[in-house]
């Protein structure tokens, strides 16, 4: 079984439950977990909801990154899953997960997953605030 074992793309609610599964292994002694939400407040202003958009090559994007991350730190399995569309406050907007033989390895190894992510996948945040105005996120 390949150790990206989950990359996707969803318009649907995410599942932790579907994260945890797609990186069981019994090798794995530490398993990391990252999971995004759609927080109510940005920089002091009210936020009301927003929207992700996704570059067609986004999925590729997004399982270039879990594999590179996979052979630098060795990994036994990586997921990584990113809501597109309309998310409301609380909604979860990406689950990532590292599985490794210990949990010094998982952590690190999770949290580059993420930050590569959030520095180089083409998915862009469009949020809405109470006052009326919006503003894009991470767009070229």
């Amino acid at each position: 079984m390949s150790v990206v074992r989950l990359v996707a793309l969803r318009s649907s609610e995410l599942s932790l439950d579907e994260v945890m599964a797609a990186v069981a292994d019994p090798a794995a002694g530490g398993i990391a977990f990252f999971a995004g939400a759609v927080r109510n407040e940005d920089r002091d202003r009210e936020v009301t909801g927003l929207s992700y958009s996704a570059h067609p090559s986004a999925e590729a994007e997004l399982r270039r990154v879990a594999t590179e991350i996979a052979e630098k730190f060795r990994l036994h399995a990586v997921a990584a899953v990113h809501r597109v569309g309309d998310l409301d406050i609380g909604d979860l907007a990406v689950v990532v997960a590292a599985a490794c033989s210990h949990r010094a390895e998982a952590f690190d190894a999770c949290r580059a997953l993420i930050d590569e992510l959030k520095a180089t996948v083409p998915i862009w945040k469009h949020q809405r605030f109470a006052n009326g105005e919006s503003e894009w996120v991470g767009s070229p």
